[in-house]
């Protein structure tokens, strides 16, 4: 991995934890606070954020920590309370002031112009000029080198919207690593990446605090909080509970910390083998560029996990199947040949989709939770040339109660919910159409650990109901937590599949990523 990195910046010299072990804090939080309105969103949180130390910050959704993230880097005002650097109290109005402090944050949203190339993309607003021109050429260079120190083989000249999630993330955190920084916030930086991409980000994390950087670091992945921090901080309602040095807290007992109770088991108990005849049949899919000649069945009352590595085409082999990409091939459906030639095609036949991509695809994020939730089943309650409204409420409500979806007040915009909320409104949208077989690409991404087993359960729900389900998923635990089979792809095509005590994180690396593997096809059922 390239040795880019350098905090040798505006006089700035890294200090390491032996030679000053009573360090100064980087930036210190006093008492911050942040109301919009009457309503109070964080109260009274104090923090010393240190160099060459890794904080994390953790709670549900909804505790603060995306608002607080916002005040250190000068997106929101604090209402109370301040922050200091150095011998002097700060107030950042706005980001440029906190950037030229050197904290940047890398945000959990993507937030790139899809229509400019990646090297637009990292130097929009700070162009580099020469002789009164842009100098597109050194930005390409300077781009593609800060993109393979984090792992990253996208092109600079590639349009933003011919790219993947997880390469947009990549793109995005490239962009804030070259400001000059003395302190790093990474919130949700690995929601979309998965395997090789995320322990790249880590190394690259790791790197920040040994060269003496501060970090903040968010995440629900509990298992990379405990990795990485030093220190974990824990918000629940806008409020501290604590910080623990990192090394003394398991993974349940952050749960437990921030829920503010014991949590039950993540993963709802398997019911053992009660998968009946084929419901889904896919023989030799294959999606142009992206998946070929894939065969698999899945069985009805089935939870069937879906594994592999970005870009191993899972979720455009599924997205074929939908109707969303040009496929060949056959799909049968409860022993019926189905010709899905688009979206409408699929649910009408009875498939059901819950896309990764919740906010660019999956929700309408301005409009009331209403018409999100009953979209995809619009003729039931638009029979003829007028709304049933009544009908459409009464939906929401049962959705809301079903769900467990918490907001504010029933008039509030799907952007509104929480990440965990938003992703059980998609679930009942999806639900609504009735379909036979659900397919769920990342369940879980970037919702907390108590949304986390409600979604589980309400997948085994699902199941038990005698429902068929496709789990899509980064995250090996959880589709070995709640799978009855995974299959594992690599570069398009099947690598394997594992079931029973063969479901194991190694098998399916080895699946996911061994030349071996690929050379028994179907064949490589452990």
């Amino acid at each position: 991995m390239s040795s880019v990195i350098t905090m040798e910046r505006k006089g700035w010299t890294p200090t390491s934890k032996t030679e000053n072990p009573l360090r100064n804090p980087v930036l210190r939080a006093a008492n911050v606070s942040k109301q919009y309105g009457p309503v109070t969103v964080l109260s009274e949180v104090t923090l010393d954020i240190l160099p060459g130390e890794i904080h994390a910050i953790i709670g549900e959704n909804g505790a603060g920590k995306s608002t607080f993230m916002r005040v250190l880097s000068g997106y929101a005002e604090p209402t109370g309370g301040s922050l200091s650097m150095g011998d002097g109290d700060v107030r950042f109005t706005k980001p440029e002031q906190a950037q030229k402090a050197g904290i940047v944050l890398v945000h959990q949203e993507i937030l790139l112009a899809d229509a400019l190339t990646v090297a637009e993309n990292v130097f929009l607003g700070r162009e580099l000029m020469r002789n009164g021109i842009v100098d597109d050429k050194t930005m390409r260079r300077l781009t593609a080198d800060k993109l393979a120190e984090l792992g990253c083989v996208v092109s600079p000249n590639a349009l933003v919207r011919n790219i993947s999630l997880a390469d947009r993330q990549l793109v995005q955190i490239a962009r804030a690593l070259l400001d000059d920084y003395r302190l790093v916030i990474f919130d949700e930086p690995t929601a979309v990446l998965t395997g090789e991409e995320v322990e790249r980000l880590l190394a690259i994390i790791l790197r920040l605090k040994e060269q003496g950087a501060a970090v903040l670091y968010i995440s629900h992945r509990l298992d990379e909080v405990q990795r990485l921090a030093d220190k974990v901080t824990v918000l629940r309602d806008g409020k501290m509970v604590g910080t623990y040095p990192g090394q003394t807290l398991s993974q349940m007992d952050m749960a437990r910390h921030m829920v503010g109770r014991e949590l039950a088991a993540l993963y709802p108990p398997k019911r053992g083998n009660v998968a009946t005849g084929t419901t889904l049949a896919v023989r030799s899919l294959t999606v142009p560029g992206f998946a070929k000649d894939v065969s698999f069945n899945v069985r009805k009352s089935e939870i069937l996990g879906f594994a592999g590595m970005i870009g191993a085409g899972r979720t455009e082999l599924f997205e074929g199947i939908m109707g969303l990409r040009p496929a060949t091939g056959s799909v049968e459906l409860l022993g019926k040949a189905i010709d899905i030639h688009s979206p409408r095609a699929a649910l009408d036949a009875g498939i059901g989709y819950l896309t990764e991509d919740r906010k660019g695809k999956g929700l309408l994020l301005h409009e009331r939770l209403a018409p999100n939730l009953t979209l995809s089943a619009l003729r039931r309650f638009h029979p003829g040339l007028v709304m049933r409204r009544r009908r459409e409420q009464a939906a929401l409500s049962e959705a809301v109660d079903q769900y467990d979806i918490r907001l504010k007040n029933i008039g509030v915009t799907a952007g509104q919910l929480s990440g965990g909320n938003q992703q059980k409104l998609l679930l009942a949208k999806v639900l609504l159409t009735t379909p036979s077989v659900v397919v769920i690409d990342e369940p879980t991404r970037g919702i907390d650990i108590a949304n986390k087993a409600q979604i589980y359960a309400f997948i085994q729900q699902l199941v038990s109901a005698g429902k068929t389900c496709i789990v899509i998923s980064s995250e090996m635990q959880e589709l070995i937590g709640i799978c009855d089979r995974i299959i594992v792809m690599r570069e398009g095509r099947i690598s394997g599949e594992v079931a029973g005590e063969a479901m194991t994180e190694h098998n399916v690396a080895l699946l996911a990523t061994s030349d071996v593997a690929m050379e028994s096809g179907e064949g490589g059922k452990r």
